[in-house]
This record gives structure tokens, C-alpha cells and sequence, in this order.
């Protein structure tokens, strides 16, 4: 295999025809200025041609699924290894993706579950086990010699009725005895039961002696009672106690047995473990209150119900005036000024109580209505529920919140396989934890001899994926975090570590500013994990301005000297030194501190008006009082996860855009914002792209074109 990529013409994009050589199986950053070319010689052309020929040398049948790649405007590339883009897009929009999902680790969880899992009573909490014949007739001999027993067969467990039908049943099968309700009774008697009153009724089987040489007849009581009794066979020591077996996984006291024990019952996206009431999402989404009424110092008329036409005219209005007129109120009434209690009838229905009201249909016909009013949030359900309108229901979303599951209260998962627990643990909380504690959690877990050789390789497994997490600095994560909450740098993060897992060798890895976003405690780990993979035998590219990462790179590639038409040309090449040295290079003369960004000698003092932010305590927010001071530029920091976006984007931003503009999304967890008459408008500048259809571009976008 060459020890080189040689790249000949390439023209993608503002490239100016340029020839470049990239060592093999090195760090290898590309740099220069925003616009000078970085990307299309990086993405567009080294990963585009990659890709293409993988493609190619697949079959026929494969390629049509796949669709045609055009080749990249570049003459021709050799010593190209097969490429693999982790580039900064969300891992995942699926609500069901999880940082467990999508690192695999939970697929090894589920497996370590099923299979070394210690399962309880999903509604007693007792621990259950299941055991086979032998074990369970050998478990019977061990009693005490001479004790004396009954082989039993459950039928029937705590239900109504007199169940003719079913002991004659029994009477023909030619059973002698049945014990109903704790007594004996022969079967051939007139048996009478309470047709109203539970029952239970188990058949006596056999009755046996404790001695040598009765196992051949005791085997066939057990085997016959386990048939009879759905895999449980009950065992009455006369005068002792009473023994329960089952083939099954059972709780004999609540009679609940759980079905077959695989990984397939830990799957959220599975209907075998997925909870009913919310199918695996762990959420529902229902109509939020606050979004419904955003200002509710607002009269009726004027729109308090936000989803809901003002038009008085309305039938739902309409409805609205007729019960308000009862209570001697009026749609120029204010919420606030309604009574509790009406406000509860509005809100959730009026039960019996009817109203009358006259309602103009679309028709011109003036109607006579005499009924209950459902309330304003049973309405919006209804119609959100019976709509068939995309847009109609995407409306609606607008005034919902995500609520936990009140059935499953989050944890995806049905009662039966949350009962089976590793380490008093069961898998919602063991993917609850942050990758630390979990890291802590299973190197401090015991099991016992069986359950450690069964377990010993998914352990392995867990461990090492646990540990790449680790050094890529996302200790902080869950592996129950939604995948689409993830910032960008966390997802290209999370993807690293998921390739380090795979263990790959002889692959070119393309990486888009893999320390954006990073603090520079983390920055270190991330740069110890690039190493770490081009030192499994890969080739890492990535396009990055990062200091530390040039000095850390073998090679560097500064594309400029400037961006646009101006660009497109390799500058320099070399190690960081070497690029130092080259007058040509922008990127050199910063590296070389011959150009720098001058630290200002004084600050601006800004208007002395603030924007404060009170009780924030959205996700790991510690209930922060923070001030903004107004007319300066200010910076919020911190290391990755310590909650700088949750502040700024889910709480501020938010906030004010429901102050300012009654924004369709409900801000974090805050108890006030103060200050909010200090300015008059709020703009939210992210990463996302422009635009999003193909004739976008920026002169549309800016308003130049028009």
C-alpha cells in the first residue's frame, strides 16, 4: 500500500487546480481562512471520491438503492483508502435515539440483562426464579423424611363464579380430590360455590410420603401438575408450609408470571418491552397551559386561548359566552377575574351542567344549541386527535409540551422488565446515570460465579465503550439523553468514540472542526483520542483552526492566502514550525505571533441596564441568579455540559422571545426575567443552515437579491 494520497487537479469550488500530498496514517490538519477552500478540498473532493468508489465496487443490485455519486472535479487521487465523515450534524432526530442507542451501548445492556438479570415481582417487588423438573424435584426430596404431601395443580386463582363446567372437567379427567379455598373436598360430592365470591382451586394430584424409591412416581406428579397448572406446581407439606415451583419466572403470592427473559424485552422500540400507554417515547405530548394562555391578564375576546379562533362568532366561542353569561360574566371578561371554579368548568368541562347558545353555521342557518361545553382543553385534544390535516396537527404542536409518561413516568419500558434488576439496579436507572457513574457502577459490580463467566465479555464490551466516552470527555452525559439533545461537538464526539470501538485499521477518517464548541480541559482529551486512532493505523483529515490541534498535527495543509476567488491555493505545508515560516501564510504569521488579535486596553461600560435571569433551573442548573449587562459584549463559559446553552438558548433566549413575539415553544425551568423593558427585540443567530431548498443562497437570503 502507498505511504501517500497524491491528489491531482482539483478545481471543486473555489480550488484553483491545485496538487496536494497527504501522508498516510498521520494527523493531518487542514487550515486557513473561513471561505478559503478547506472544505471542498476536504469533503468535496478527498470523502466525495471516496465514496464514489466504494459505491462502485458494490454490486448492481446494491447501486440502485444507493443512487449515482458524481465523480468530484478533480483529475485524479491515488493511495485512497475507504472514508468514513464525522462531521458536526446531530446523530440522530429520532425521538427514540438514545447516547445508549446510537454507542451501542445499550444493545450490550439489554443482553446483560436478559441474561445474567435477577428478576423481582413487578408488583410485590419479591424475587422470582424458575427452575427446571430435576431442580425442582430435587428440591422436594430434600424435605425432611416421613414428611407427608400433596402434588397440586392450580386452575383457578381468585375469581367469581361457581365453575361448574370446570370441576366436572376436572371429575372426568378422574381426579379424586380438589382443594377449594384452602379445604378438601372430594370431587364426586355436590359442590356448590358462591357464584359472587372469589374463588381458588387447585387439584390434588397425588399425595406422597417422604421415602427412598418413590422419585419415579413423584416425577409423574410433577410433570402431570405442571401441565395442568400452566408450568407451576404447588407442593402442601400437611401441617407445614406451602411450596410453589414454576417452570416460568412467577411470584406466588400475587400470581403474576413474567414472559420469556430475552433482549428483546429491554427494547424501547421493540412492542415485547415497549411500555403501551406511550410506545417506548417514555413522553406524551399534550396541550401545555401556559402555551394555550400565554398572557393571561388578557380578556377572552381579545384571544386568551391562543389555539382558538377570537372570532366571536365561533362555535367554540360562542360555547365560551354562554356558559361566562350563567356566572354574569362577558368575553371582555379577564381570566383573572373569573372564579376558580369556572375557570375549571372552561378549562376541563362542565359535566352534566348544560348551556344554550346560538351558533350561525357556514350556511347562513342560525341554530338553537341546548349542551355540556367539553372544555377549551379536552376541545384542543379532540381536534388534535380526529384532525387529518399536516398542518392543522403541526399548528397544534405548537401549544404542547412533552410530558413524562404517567404510566411508565419515563422510563420507556413495560412493569416486567424494569423488575429485573443487576446490581439492585434495574436498566432505566443503570441509563440514568452519567458514563462516570455508570463506569464506577460496573467496575464495582458482583456477581456470583454462573452469572460472571456469562457476563464476563458483554462486561468487556461495556467497559471499553464506557471508557471511550470517557476520554472524549462526555463524562457528563446519560445514556439516556435524547440523541437530538446533543450540541454538535457532542455528537461528532460520541461518533469518535463509537469509531475508536469498532476497532477499524487502514481507514481515512474526515473530520469538520472536531473542537468547536470545547472547552480546553476537553480540548486535551479529544486531541489524545485523534492520536489514538491514527495510532490504530488510520489516516485522520481534519479541517480545523484550532492552535492546540495544529501543534498536535504531523502534517498541516493552509489553503488560502485569502477566502473566496482569493483562495483555493495551498499556502504552505508542513509541520506548525515549518508553517511559521512562511511569510505567504496567514495561519503561519498567527502561529508565529507576528500577528495577533490585540487585547483591548479598556472595556466598555455598557448603558448600566441588565437583563436578569432568576431561579434558573433547567436540567443541571442549580437554581442561578445571573445579570446580562446591556450594550457590552458578553461571553458565557464553561467547561461542556455545565449548562451554558441551557441558560442562554433554553432559558433567555426563550423567555424573551415568549415575552416579545408569544413564541410557540415554553422556555426552561426559571422563576422570572427581569429587566425585559431595557431592550425591544431578540435575535437568535445559531449554526443552522440559510436555507433550506436549493434556491436559497446568501444574496436571497440577506435581502440583496430583492
Amino acid at each position: 500500500m502507498p505511504d501517500e494520497i497524491k491528489i491531482k487537479g482539483a478545481r471543486a469550488h473555489n480550488l484553483k487546480n491545485i496538487d496536494v500530498t497527504i501522508p498516510r496514517d498521520k494527523l493531518v490538519v487542514i487550515t486557513g481562512l473561513s471561505g478559503s477552500g478547506k472544505s471542498s478540498l476536504a469533503f468535496d473532493t478527498i470523502y466525495a471520491e471516496g465514496q464514489r468508489r466504494y459505491v462502485e465496487s458494490l454490486s448492481s443490485y446494491a447501486r440502485q438503492f444507493l443512487g449515482q455519486m458524481d465523480k468530484p472535479d478533480v483529475d485524479y487521487i491515488e493511495g485512497l483508502s475507504p472514508a468514513i465523515s464525522i462531521d458536526q450534524k446531530t446523530t440522530s432526530r429520532n425521538p427514540r435515539s438514545t447516547v445508549g442507542t446510537v454507542t451501542e451501548i445499550y444493545d450490550y445492556l439489554r443482553l446483560l440483562f436478559a441474561r445474567a438479570g435477577k428478576p423481582h415481582c413487578p408488583k410485590c417487588g419479591k424475587p422470582i426464579a424458575q427452575q427446571s423438573v430435576d431442580q425442582i424435584l430435587d428440591s422436594i426430596m430434600s424435605l425432611p423424611e416421613k414428611s407427608k404431601l400433596m402434588i397440586m395443580a392450580q386452575v383457578v386463582r381468585g375469581k367469581k363464579g361457581q365453575h361448574k363446567k370446570l370441576l366436572e372437567d376436572i371429575r372426568k379427567q378422574g381426579y379424586v380430590r380438589v382443594r377449594i379455598d384452602g379445604n378438601i373436598i372430594d370431587i364426586n360430592e355436590d359442590i356448590e360455590l358462591e357464584k359472587n365470591k372469589k374463588h381458588t382451586i387447585e387439584v390434588v394430584i397425588d399425595r406422597l410420603i417422604v421415602r427412598e424409591g418413590m422419585e419415579s412416581r413423584l416425577a409423574d406428579s410433577v410433570e402431570t401438575a405442571l401441565e395442568l397448572g400452566d408450568d407451576i406446581v404447588y407442593v402442601q407439606v400437611i401441617d407445614g408450609e406451602l411450596l410453589m415451583y414454576s417452570q416460568n419466572f412467577a411470584c406466588i403470592d400475587c400470581g403474576i408470571s413474567l414472559p420469556e427473559i430475552a433482549p428483546r424485552m429491554f427494547s424501547f422500540n421493540s412492542p415485547y418491552g415497549a411500555c403501551p400507554d406511550c410506545d417506548g417515547l417514555g413522553s406524551r405530548q399534550e396541550f401545555d397551559l401556559e402555551l394555550v394562555m400565554p398572557n393571561k391578564n388578557m380578556p377572552f375576546a381579545d384571544g386568551l386561548f391562543a389555539p382558538l379562533s377570537k372570532n366571536p362568532a365561533s362555535y367554540a366561542m360562542c360555547q365560551i359566552d354562554a356558559v361566562l353569561k350563567v356566572y354574569g360574566y362577558t368575553l371582555d371578561t379577564p381570566w383573572t377575574a373569573v372564579k376558580k371554579d369556572v375557570q375549571e368548568k372552561l378549562l376541563y368541562g362542565t359535566g352534566e351542567e348544560q348551556y344554550s347558545f346560538s351558533y350561525e353555521n357556514m350556511f347562513g342557518e342560525l341554530k338553537e344549541y341546548h349542551t355540556s361545553f367539553e372544555g377549551v382543553m379536552p376541545l384542543l385534544a379532540r381536534r388534535y386527535r380526529e384532525t387529518n390535516s399536516d398542518v392543522m396537527r403541526e399548528g397544534y404542536e405548537a401549544y404542547m409540551s412533552t410530558t413524562p409518561c404517567p404510566t411508565c413516568h419515563g422510563a420507556r419500558l413495560k412493569p416486567e422488565a424494569l423488575s429485573i434488576t443487576i446490581g439492585e439496579k434495574n436498566i432505566n436507572e443503570v441509563t440514568n446515570m452519567t458514563i462516570e457513574e455508570n463506569h464506577k457502577f460496573f467496575e464495582a459490580l458482583q456477581l456470583d460465579e454462573r452469572d460472571k463467566i456469562i457476563a464476563a465479555q458483554i462486561l468487556k464490551e461495556i467497559d471499553a465503550r464506557l471508557g471511550f466516552l470517557l476520554n472524549v470527555g462526555l463524562d457528563y452525559l446519560t445514556l439516556s439523553r435524547a440523541a437530538g439533545t446533543l450540541s454538535g461537538g457532542e455528537a461528532q464526539r460520541i461518533r469518535l468514540a463509537t469509531q475508536i470501538g469498532s476497532g477499524l485499521m487502514g481507514v481515512l477518517y474526515i473530520l469538520d472542526e472536531p473542537s468547536i464548541g470545547l472547552h480546553q480541559r476537553d480540548n486535551n482529551r479529544l486531541l489524545a483520542t485523534l492520536k489514538h486512532l491514527r495510532d490504530l493505523g488510520n489516516t485522520l483529515i481534519v479541517v480545523e483552526h484550532d492552535e492546540d490541534t495544529m501543534y498536535a498535527a504531523d502534517n498541516i495543509i493552509d489553503i488560502g492566502p485569502l477566502a473566496g476567488a482569493n483562495g483555493g491555493k495551498v499556502v504552505a505545508q508542513g509541520t506548525a514550525e515549518e508553517i511559521k515560516q512562511v511569510e505567504a501564510s496567514m495561519t503561519g504569521q498567527y502561529l508565529s505571533r507576528k500577528k495577533f488579535i490585540p487585547v483591548p486596553l479598556t472595556r466598555r461600560q455598557g448603558n448600566g441596564k441588565y437583563i436578569e435571569v432568576i431561579g434558573a433551573a433547567e436540567n443541571n442548573l442549580k437554581n442561578l441568579r445571573v445579570k446580562f449587562p446591556l450594550g457590552v459584549l458578553t461571553v458565557v463559559t464553561g467547561v461542556s455540559g455545565s449548562g451554558k446553552s441551557t441558560l442562554v438558548n433554553e432559558i433567555l433566549f426563550k423567555g424573551l422571545a415568549t415575552e416579545f413575539y408569544t413564541a410557540k415553544g415554553k422556555p426552561g425551568k426559571h422563576k422570572e426575567i427581569k429587566g425585559i423593558e431595557n431592550i425591544d427585540k431578540i435575535i437568535d443567530i445559531d449554526q443552522s443552515p440559510i436555507g433550506r431548498t436549493p434556491r436559497s443562497n446568501p444574496a436571497t437570503y440577506t435581502s440583496i437579491f430583492d
